[in-house]
Formats: structure tokens, sequence, C-alpha cells
């Protein structure tokens, strides 16, 4: 892989070899593993995971396509470990695709060891300790861009927010800056599904750690002169139309790293992100949240034989679901990811939504993954192979709209997964 900016090697190898270092080998792991199987833009993929057996099911799976993949266990947590693996594999670039929790050490050990990085979601924030629903605290994402200037320096690329959402929709917004719109009022992410699971009562269709996450701590809104500032959880209801019969859903205020990525990058007046999550999710988040279950400090339980055992309770709400990855078979209807701008061009009004659908009956078909988790995927992948070829190429901690669009969204179309626009 090339270093960006500069058109050649920095190690002596060929020119065409790539071999990428997958961290995380669940719903989206796997699913990466199954479309970059289809590519050739890469020698080698590592696919690794604190549960060995779990790395080599995805690369198993692959049957005579995983002749190019390897499996092996890490602990993501362990920044070293991490970086031993990228260095004696000769990894030019590192695809984060665990929860949030392993973000800084997976970021540092890629910085430590000269590769590339990228990743889906980015490191967490901490609200105000004062006024949590007015100002914000730490921002998703602060700690990563605060090493910025490291990142450049290095000459490498640390290409931060890259799945779905955050990542396609922060692509949209700047395919609009760029192609539709002269000045921009509002940039709205709005987040949509007509999916169900039959047989049970609840089962979040994502992983529910990063759920929980995102949809109780305070939402974050950005507006011109004002800046970044939060609000209460679930706030601001709407009900959004979405395309290709999911239909009408009530969308909240939920905080999500497109508010923080897309300012940076892009100039609009207002920066929102809604997502549709249904009453019933919502009473069940608040539900957990009253009880104390969101919490990921450990507390201490009684384990077996009377052993004392410290465990988040969060991670247990986690492990009593059902994985998303298992639930395909079970699920049917589509989800939606897209970004709603509203501004001028050439002087009259005008409002878009740009979109992509992927329909779950499609997806487990062309793929054995669950929409959710394949349309999450697929958007690394795609960002992956226009760094390898030298189409996006550039150093330092980037959100996806620092760099063109048109590329990306004609690749996604080259993938088979077309995205849609729709005049508002």
């Amino acid at each position: 892989m090339t270093a960006p900016g500069t058109g050649r090697r920095t190690d002596g190898r060929d020119e065409a070899e790539v071999r990428v270092l997958l961290v995380g080998a669940g719903g989206v792991g796997t699913a990466i593993t199954r479309i970059a199987a289809r590519r050739d833009f890469f020698d080698h993929m590592v696919v690794s995971d604190y549960d060995l057996a779990r790395a080599e099911a995805a690369v198993g799976a692959l049957g005579s396509a995983g002749s190019r993949f390897t499996a092996e266990r890490v602990d993501a947590s362990h920044e070293a470990a991490v970086r031993e693996l990228l260095e004696r594999h000769r990894c030019d670039v590192m695809l984060n695709a665990t929860d949030p929790r392993f973000v800084m050490p997976l970021f540092q050990a890629a910085l430590a060891a000269g590769a590339h990085y990228l990743d889906m979601a980015m490191s967490l924030s901490r609200p105000h300790p004062e006024r949590p629903h007015q100002e914000c605290g730490v921002k998703l994402g602060d700690a990563q861009f605060a090493q910025a200037g490291d990142w450049e320096r290095s000459g490498r690329l640390a290409l931060v927010g890259m799945g779905v959402e955050p990542g396609l929709s922060d692509v949209f917004a700047r395919h609009a800056a760029d192609e539709l719109f002269d000045e921009i009022d509002e940039i709205g992410v709005r987040d949509g599904a007509n999916l169900a699971v039959d047989g049970y009562d609840f089962a979040p269709s994502f992983n529910i750690w990063t759920t929980i996450e995102e949809c109780l701590n305070p939402p974050v809104v950005y507006e011109t002169g004002r800046g970044w500032f939060t609000t209460p959880p679930f706030s601001e209801p709407e009900v959004f139309e979405f395309p290709e019969g999911i239909g009408p859903v009530e969308c909240v205020n939920v905080e999500h790293e497109e508010v923080l990525l897309v300012p940076r990058w892009v100039r609009a007046r207002r920066v929102t992100f809604k997502y549709g999550l249904g009453q019933e999710f919502i009473d069940t988040l608040r539900t957990l949240h009253l009880v104390g279950l969101d919490s990921t400090e450990p507390v201490t339980v009684s384990g077996e034989g009377g052993a004392r055992v410290r465990v988040s309770p969060r991670d247990v709400v986690a492990a009593c679901l059902p994985d998303p990855a298992t639930l395909g078979d079970r699920m049917h209807g589509k989800t939606c990811a897209g970004t709603w701008v509203k501004g001028t061009r050439d002087g009259r009004a005008r409002e878009v939504y740009l979109y992509h659908v992927v329909d779950n009956q499609w997806s487990m078909r062309e793929y054995g993954s669950q929409a959710v988790v394949w349309q999450t995927a697929i958007n690394p992948v795609v960002a992956l192979e226009l760094i390898a070829e030298g189409t996006w190429s550039a150093a330092g901690v980037l959100g996806p709209e620092a760099l063109p669009a048109r590329p990306f969204l004609d690749k996604l179309t080259a993938y088979g997964s077309p995205w849609g626009l729709r005049e508002q």
C-alpha cells in the first residue's frame, strides 16, 4: 500500500501487495471478510478476535475464497499485542471492527506500527459533569483528534467513522456540498427500518453495547455561531418518510459521530442525527437506565460456588440477548441509512435525501449476513480499496467527508449496492 500523498511504497515490497489486519470477527467483521473475499485489491487479510474460534469460523466460512485470509487471536485492549500482530504479519493497514471501548488501544497500536487505520465508531464521549443536556463534555472522537498531529507527521492516514452511519452518511454530506448545493442550511442524518425478527419480543439488530451507549448519552447538535451543544436523550421527535416501502418512522435525536465530523469539513448551518427507534425500544432503554443495567462500571455478584465476580451490567444485558449476527434467518424487512440536506442551488431552495437501502432477504441470500451488519461492513471495504489504489490519499486523522465523495459512491455502485437520491 502506498504512503498517502507519495505514490510509492515505504518498505520496498511489491506495489500491489496490500496486507490488512481486521480486528473483530463478530457480525460486522465476518461480513467484511465475505465482501472483501470478492475483491482483488489486497494480498492478504489477517482476521483476529479475542475468541480465536470466531476468527477461524469467519475464515473457514469463505471456503476456497479464504486462501488470502489467516485467523489469529488478539486482545484488542492490549496495545502491545496488537502492534506485535501488525508487525509480525507486515500489515499496511488495520481495520477496527470492534466496539468503541477498544478504539484507543487499536488506534495507538496502528500509529506505533506505522500502519494506516480505519474504524466505524470513534473514541467514547463523556457527558458534561454539571450540564449534560446543555453542554458537551468530552466529545466523540476528541481523543483521536488530539493525536492528529502525530498521524500527519507519520504520513499515515487514520480514517475514522467509516461505516455506514457514520461513514456513508458523511460521504453523502460531502457529495451534497460538492455537487448538489451552493449553500447548505441543514444536514440531518436519518436512519430508519421496517425490520422485524420472528420469535423475539426484543432483539436489537445491531451491537447492544454500542446501541445503549449512543442512545442514552446526551445527543449532540451543531449550529453555526453556537457550535456543538447537547439535548436530553430521545429529544425532538419527528416522523420521517423512508424510501423503498419502509414508510413513515418516528425519529429522535441520538448521539452520533456525524454531528462531530461533518462540520469540520462541510459548511452547514445546522447538523443533526436522528434514529428511528420506536417507542417500545425507547421504553426498554429507559428501563435499563432506570435500574442501572446500562452501566459499564463493574459490580460484584456471586458466582459459581459462592465466588465473588466483578461484571459490567451492560455486558450482562448483551450476554442475555441474541447475537444480532445470528438473527438474519429470522429477520425480514429493509434498513435505510441516509442524509437529508436542505439548502439552495442556483438561488432556489432545494431539499434532497441521499440514501442507501438494504433488503435483509437480499443480503442473506447473497452474503449470508443480515442487512444491518452487511450495510455497515461494505463501506470500510470500499474505503480500503480506494486507499489501496491511491484514489483516497491523505495523512492525519480524517473523517470520510474530508475526501472526495464521487469515487466512493461510484465504487459502492460497482460493488452491486447502489445508492439513491430523492428530491424532497
